[in-house]
């Protein structure tokens, strides 16, 4: 077993095309840019923020199909050429927002088709690479690669409110569609390989636990699995729910424009520090409670942002509660699949549990917009987020000890697994 020093000197390629892939992919662009294109659509189209915010939801209601498929084609194949293939296809899909002309139809079948296509640009593919490379610094590693969504979600609105006044709402989805195309094609193709023997290195493969883990149809009868997937409904609703309609929330308290713009990016900057931290921490103490804690300090920051008067400190510390958390989901997630069911089927198993987390994560910000445009306030959905949100961070604790897998490893028998009446090891 390598030291941790040793897994990145050995690794740290992988976290760089990872971070930047994952960064330019279909988890933050549609999500982190959509807030700052809305108000631009709202004006050329007469749409309602809650009409737009439907397209998150057409994008998750067909992610909850296509990230399944997908991490069984990454299981299956390997996850380089779905990663390569699905990042142009991602790119081109993206581009067919700037062909919008007043259809919501058309609108809404633009967010289907990218999260056909862009699936593979899901941290479902990334993260298993990290996986195999790294042992000792999992968890850390795992919040290296995902911090491309906390970099470009910092850079990115800025970059399209920049890019709108430029070029207009059509020239600044062209644009953003190019960057997939144009960076993280290249660098993933010349610095992402799955595991150290897909790169023909001369490590023996003992050092990556690649073939130990739970079947699927293991995992579909663990009630660990279906404690993941049910907790991590209200967590991703009621943090992905805000992110989106923070522009509109901040603009429904009072602040302008100018001020928004200055507030907004603390949920990249939030994100980029749970991402890193949060790996960390799971990496020395027992993941599920550091996520307990973590996951629950948004609750107060849903409980701020209800108040009349939001003060500019208050915004950016609301705001920062908010990202910080959802820095900490997808390195939990990636995390806690290798630590309880193994790597036999992980992209399978982060696929099923990706689709739970984008229907949480996919219905909040419409459920946001519409609640907004019916009440002209926020603050009824966001008590609710805080009571949803305490509910799914307990739930977490319910999973136990870290599994342990290997072929002579008793963890990797079916008693063992908990198959049997006696429970024994978890």
């Amino acid at each position: 077993m390598q030291t941790g020093k040793q897994e990145f000197k050995r690794g740290w390629q992988i976290i760089f095309a990872s971070s930047i892939g994952i960064g330019l992919g279909l988890s933050p662009v549609p999500f982190y840019t959509i807030g700052m294109f809305a108000p631009e659509l709202a004006a050329e189209f007469g749409w309602g923020f809650g009409d737009i915010m439907i397209g998150i939801t057409v994008m998750t209601l067909t992610v909850l199909l296509s990230s399944p498929l997908v991490g069984g084609l990454a299981d299956r194949f390997g996850v380089r050429p779905v990663i390569l293939a699905s990042i142009v296809l991602f790119s081109l899909g993206f581009g067919t927002f700037a062909l919008g002309n007043g259809s919501l139809l058309l609108f809404y079948f633009s967010w289907g088709l990218i999260a056909a296509v862009g699936a593979g640009t899901l941290p479902i593919t990334w993260t298993r690479g990290v996986n195999l490379w790294f042992e000792k610094k999992k968890g850390l590693a795992l919040g290296l690669a995902l911090i491309g969504t906390g970099v470009f979600g910092s850079l990115i609105k800025p970059l399209t409110a920049f890019l709108i006044a430029e070029l207009g709402w059509r020239g600044a989805y062209v644009v953003i569609a190019a960057l997939p195309l144009v960076i993280a094609l290249p660098i993933a193709y010349f610095f992402f390989y799955e595991s150290p023997d897909h790169k023909q290195k001369t490590e023996v493969a003992t050092d990556v636990k690649e073939e130990t883990g739970m079947t699927m149809a293991q995992v579909f009868r663990d009630r660990r699995f279906w404690t993941i997937c049910i907790a991590i409904i209200p967590i991703s609703f009621a943090l992905g729910g805000p992110v989106p309609n923070m522009e509109n929330l901040l603009l429904s308290k009072g602040f302008d424009k100018a001020a928004v713009a200055g507030i907004v990016p603390m949920i990249g900057i939030s994100v980029l520090v749970g991402r890193t931290l949060g790996g960390w921490l799971i990496d020395h103490f027992w993941a599920p409670g550091i996520a307990f804690i973590l996951l629950s300090l948004p609750a107060l920051a849903c409980w701020m942002l209800t108040a009349d008067e939001l003060t500019t400190l208050t915004a950016l510390f609301a705001i920062f509660l908010i990202g910080f958390a959802s820095g900490v989901e997808y390195d939990l997630l990636a995390f806690l699949i290798a630590r309880y069911f193994g790597m036999k089927s992980y992209s399978t198993i982060y696929g099923f549990i990706y689709a739970t987390f984008a229907l949480g994560a996919g219905v909040g910000p419409m459920v946001f917009g519409i609640i907004y445009d019916k009440t002209q306030s926020y603050n009824s959905i966001l008590l609710f987020s805080l009571v949803i949100l305490l509910v799914g961070a307990a739930m977490l604790l319910t999973l136990g000890k870290y599994r342990e897998f290997g072929k002579d490893d008793p963890a990797h028998t079916e008693e063992s697994l908990g198959f049997a009446p006696a429970e024994q090891a978890q």
